[in-house]
C-alpha cells in the first residue's frame, strides 16, 4: 500500500474542500494557468477518478477480495443534492487502509450486496467511477454530478484529469489485485 493513500484517507475531508478552493482561482489571469496546470500534473500522476459504465463497475467488484460499504465524502462535505451518502463502494487498498484509519464508518459488503447498490445508484442515475491516489485504487464512487469534486473540477474549472476514461481500468485493478 502507497503511503499517499493513507495520508488522503486521513485528511479526505480536508483536501476536497482544497481541491474545490484551489480550482476556483482559475478565473484569476497568469496564477489561473499556473493552478490548472499544477492541477491536471496531479490528476495524471496523484489523485483523479475514471469513469465507469455499470458493467465495469460490476466487473471490479467481482475481482476485489473484499468489498465495503461506506459514505460519499464528496456528498458529506458539499451536500447539494439530496442522493444517498451511503453509495461508496470501498475495494482494493481501501478496504484495509480506511477500516483502520476510520473505524466505523465502513460496513464489509458481500459481492452482491454491492452489486446491487451499483444497480440501485444507476437506476438513480448516478455516474460510477473508481477513485484512484497514487498507484492504488481505493473505491467505486456512485456520485451526483452536483457533488462529485472530479466530476466538478473537469466540467467547471477545465481541470481534464481529475476525471477521464480508459478502456483498460479493469484490467489495471485486475493487475493491482495480485
Amino acid at each position: 500500500m502507497h503511503h499517499t493513500l493513507r495520508f488522503y484517507g486521513r485528511h479526505q475531508h480536508k483536501f476536497l474542500r482544497l481541491y474545490i478552493a484551489l480550482a476556483k482561482l482559475i478565473n484569476i489571469p497568469v496564477v489561473g494557468v499556473l493552478v490548472r496546470s499544477v492541477a491536471n500534473t496531479w490528476g495524471k500522476r496523484g489523485h483523479h477518478g475514471y469513469l465507469l459504465s455499470l458493467e465495469q463497475a460490476e466487473q471490479i467488484i467481482d475481482i476485489s477480495k473484499s468489498v465495503a460499504l461506506g459514505p460519499c465524502n464528496c456528498r458529506r462535505v458539499f451536500r447539494n443534492c439530496d442522493a444517498p451518502v451511503m453509495a461508496e463502494i470501498v475495494v482494493g487498498a481501501g478496504v484495509e487502509t480506511f477500516s483502520e484509519i476510520k473505524p466505523g464508518e465502513l460496513r464489509e459488503i458481500s459481492k452482491e450486496e454491492a452489486k446491487g447498490v451499483l444497480r440501485t445508484c444507476h437506476e438513480a442515475r448516478m455516474m460510477h467511477t473508481i477513485m484512484r491516489c497514487g498507484r492504488d485504487f481505493y473505491a467505486i464512487c456512485n456520485c451526483c454530478t452536483c457533488c462529485c469534486v472530479p466530476t466538478r473540477l473537469r466540467q467547471h474549472y477545465g481541470i481534464e484529469y481529475a476525471l477521464v476514461r480508459n478502456r483498460d481500468v479493469v484490467e489495471d485493478f485486475r493487475r493491482q489485485q495480485l
